[in-house]
């Protein structure tokens, strides 16, 4: 059993950074694969970033490739999301998630957190 508690949302200017935490509990954060997703009111979950077991590998969605980078602390047992540039559009709750899949796809994911809210003004 992992529980995922995130932190670090807020209200920003479109421009600005903001970095998200994931403090994960358990010992056997290091087995798992972590991610990050969101999802704006109204529309559907989306994936946003991911980072493997070791953290040497990472993905990123489209639409945040190049503004946001995930890191991964497996002796603290965190995963931090770095975002940059942040623009209106990425107005959501961000979740992380833990799954034993190398994978984008949320239904894959066994553990989430309870969500934190990130909106951008413009």
């Amino acid at each position: 059993q992992v529980q995922l508690v995130e932190s670090g949302g807020g209200l920003v200017q479109a421009g600005d950074s903001l970095r998200l935490s994931c403090a994960a509990s358990g010992r056997t954060f290091s087995s798992y694969v972590m991610a990050w997703f969101r999802q704006a009111p109204g529309k559907e979950r989306e994936f946003v970033a991911r980072i493997t077991r070791s953290g040497r590998i990472t993905y990123y969605g489209d639409s945040v490739q190049g503004r946001f980078t995930v890191s991964r602390v497996n002796a603290n047992n965190t995963v931090s999301l770095q975002m940059n540039s942040l623009r209106p559009v990425d107005s959501a709750v961000y979740y992380c998630a833990a799954g034993l899949q190398d994978t984008r796809d949320d239904t894959r994911y066994d553990y989430w957190g309870q969500g934190t809210h990130v909106t951008v003004s413009s």
